[in-house]
C-alpha cells in the first residue's frame, strides 16, 4: 500500500520578493534614483559650472579616506560590494533623505516662528544631526541585518560607517563648494582670498574626517553589538542607538560651533574634534592587533588537526609577514598565485575569528557548515599559500640565540625555547588535548612546479630552530571534519 512521504518531495518555492536578484535589483535601482535626483537637486542649486568645480574639488579626499578604512580592514578584509553599498547609499540615499528632511524642517520653523534666522540656526544644530546621522546609520543597520556573517566586531563597523560618511561628505562637499564657486561669480573674488578657497581649506583640508568621525561612533555600537551574545538582547538593542546618539551630540556640537563667537569653531575643533579623532584611531589600531592576537591564538587548533602548517598561525597573525608572502608569490607563481594567498590568508583570519566566537558561546547555529565552508577554502588553495607563507616564517624568524655555555646543546632545552622555541611544538598544544605526531613535517616544496618558468629558489644557508618545518606537500588526504563545537573543548580530530 502506497504511503505518503513524511516530507515533501518538493520543497515551496520561495516568494518572489525573497530571491536574491529580486533584492539585489530593487537595491540597485533605489540607489540609481536617489543618484539621478540628488544629482539634479544639487546641480539646480549650483548651477552646471559650479557642480562640475564642487565635483573636481570634493572629489580629492575620497581615495584617502577608501585607503585608509580599507588598510583598517586588512586584518580580515571584507566583500568590496558591501563597501560599494555603503558609499553609493551615504551620496545618493542618506544625501538626498538629508536635503529633502532638512529644507522641509527649516521652511516649517521658518514658518511656526516667524524667525528665519533662528530657523536655520536651530536646523543646522538640531535638526541636521539627528536626520543626517539616522540617515547614514541606516546603511550599517542594513550591512549588520542581512550581511551578518560579514559583520563581526568593532574594526568592521568602523570600516561600514566610515565609507558611509564618506560617500556622504563627498556629496555634501559638492553643493557647499559648488554654491561658494557661485558666490565667487557674483563677488569677482579668486585666488587664496575667495571663498571657496575657504570652503576647501574648511572642509577638505581641515576636517575631510569629521562625517567619518560621527559616525564611526554608530559603527562601533553596532560592532559591540555584533560582539555580544545572543542572549544579551537588550544590549544589542541599546549599544547601536547609544552609538547613534553620541554620534548626533558630536555633530551638533560641531555643527554648533561658529555660535560659539568669533574663535568658536577653533575651539571645537582643537580642544574636541582633534582629541576624539586621535582617541578613535588609536581605538581602531587596538582592535586590529587585537584580532591579530586572536589569528595567533585560535589557529593552532588547527594546526594540531592537520589542517594548517606548524608555522602559520605565527605568519599570518604578523601583517608583515602576510605582505611578504603575497610578494613571493606574485614573484614566483604570477598574480593568480598571490591573489590565492590573500585569499587563503582572509579564510584562515574568519576561520580564527569563528573560532572565538564558538569558544565563547557566540556562534550561529551555522557555525559547522561555516567551519566546513572555511576549512575546504584552505584545503584548495593550500598548495600554492604555504610556499609562500613558508617563505614568509622563515624571512620573518628573529636570529637564533645560541645556548649559554654549561647549559648543553640547543635541543636539550626545550622549556627555555631552543628545543621547541615560541610555543609551535607539539607540546606547546598540549592545552587543546593533542598528543605530539611522531615524525615531524617535511618541507614545503617550492614554486618550481607550477609551470611558470621560474627556477626553484635556493634553499637558505640554515633553518632557524624556532621555526618548525611546514605541512609535507605530498600529503593529498583531507583531514576529518570536526565533530564537536569548539565551545565544548573537545579536540578537533587529527589528519591521518
Amino acid at each position: 500500500m502506497a504511503t505518503c512521504p513524511p516530507y515533501p518531495t518538493n520543497p515551496p518555492r520561495p516568494h518572489w520578493w525573497q530571491r536574491g536578484w529580486v533584492r539585489y535589483g530593487a537595491l540597485t535601482t533605489l540607489l540609481a534614483i536617489s543618484g539621478l535626483v540628488i544629482l539634479a537637486l544639487v546641480r539646480e542649486q549650483t548651477g552646471t559650472q559650479g557642480f562640475l568645480v564642487g565635483l573636481g574639488l570634493a572629489v580629492l579626499p575620497v581615495p584617502l579616506l577608501i585607503a585608509a578604512f580599507r588598510w583598517l580592514d586588512r586584518v580580515e578584509p571584507g566583500p568590496w560590494r558591501n563597501l560599494v553599498f555603503c558609499f553609493a547609499w551615504g551620496a545618493c540615499a542618506a544625501a538626498l533623505i538629508a536635503i529633502i528632511a532638512n529644507s522641509f524642517a527649516t521652511r516649517w520653523i521658518a514658518t511656526a516662528t516667524a524667525d528665519p534666522a533662528g530657523a536655520d540656526t536651530l536646523g543646522a544644530t538640531v535638526i541636521a544631526p539627528v536626520v543626517e546621522e539616522s540617515a547614514k546609520a541606516a546603511a550599517v543597520l542594513l550591512v549588520f541585518l542581512f550581511r551578518r556573517r560579514d559583520f563581526t566586531g568593532i574594526v568592521d563597523g568602523v570600516v561600514m560607517a566610515g565609507v558611509t560618511a564618506t560617500g556622504f561628505a563627498f556629496t555634501e562637499n559638492i553643493l557647499y563648494l559648488g554654491n561658494a564657486f557661485g558666490a565667487d561669480q557674483l563677488t569677482g573674488d579668486s585666488g587664496f582670498a575667495s571663498v571657496t578657497a575657504a570652503t576647501f581649506f574648511v572642509r577638505v583640508v581641515m576636517s575631510p574626517f569629521a562625517h567619518p568621525l560621527f559616525t564611526v561612533l554608530t559603527g562601533i555600537g553596532f560592532g559591540i553589538a555584533a560582539l555580544s551574545t545572543g542572549r544579551h538582547h537588550l544590549r544589542r538593542a541599546l549599544l547601536p542607538l547609544a552609538g547613534l546618539l553620541l554620534a548626533m551630540g558630536m555633530h551638533a556640537l560641531w555643527n554648533g560651533s561658529a555660535a560659539f563667537g568669533e574663535y568658536g569653531f577653533l575651539a571645537v575643533y582643537g580642544a574636541f574634534m582633534v582629541p576624539c579623532f586621535g582617541l578613535l584611531t588609536w581605538l581602531v589600531i587596538w582592535t586590529r592587533q587585537r584580532e591579530l592576537r586572536t589569528v595567533r591564538e585560535e589557529l593552532p587548533a588547527y594546526v594540531m588537526a592537520g589542517w594548517l602548517a606548524p608555522a602559520e598561525p605565527h605568519t599570518l597573525a604578523s601583517m608583515h609577514a602576510r605582505r611578504l608572502a603575497r610578494q613571493y608569490a606574485r614573484r614566483h607563481a604570477g598574480k593568480q598565485a598571490a591573489r590565492a594567498v590573500a585569499q587563503y590568508e582572509a579564510y584562515a583570519t574568519s576561520l580564527a575569528f569563528l573560532r572565538q566566537r564558538g569558544r565563547k558561546g557566540r556562534a550561529g547555529p551555522d557555525f559547522a557548515v561555516r567551519e566546513r565552508e572555511l576549512l575546504d577554502a584552505l584545503w584548495h588553495r593550500r598548495d600554492v599559500a604555504r610556499p609562500a607563507l613558508d617563505h614568509a616564517a622563515r624571512a620573518t624568524a628573529p636570529p637564533p640565540v645560541a645556548p649559554w655555555p654549561g647549559y648543553g646543546t640547543p635541543g636539550s632545552h626545550a622549556g627555555y625555547g631552543y628545543g621547541y622555541g615560541y610555543g609551535y611544538a607539539a607540546a606547546a598544544y598540549a592545552g587543546y588535548g593533542y598528543a605530539a605526531r611522531p615524525g615531524g613535517f617535511a618541507p614545503v616544496a617550492p614554486y618550481g612546479g607550477y609551470g611558470h618558468g621560474h627556477p626553484a629558489p635556493a634553499a637558505p644557508a640554515f633553518t632557524p630552530a624556532w621555526v618548525p618545518a611546514p605541512f609535507p606537500a605530498h600529503a593529498r588526504s583531507r583531514p576529518a571534519y570536526p565533530s564537536a563545537h569548539p565551545a565544548h573543548h573537545q579536540p578537533l580530530p587529527r589528519r591521518p
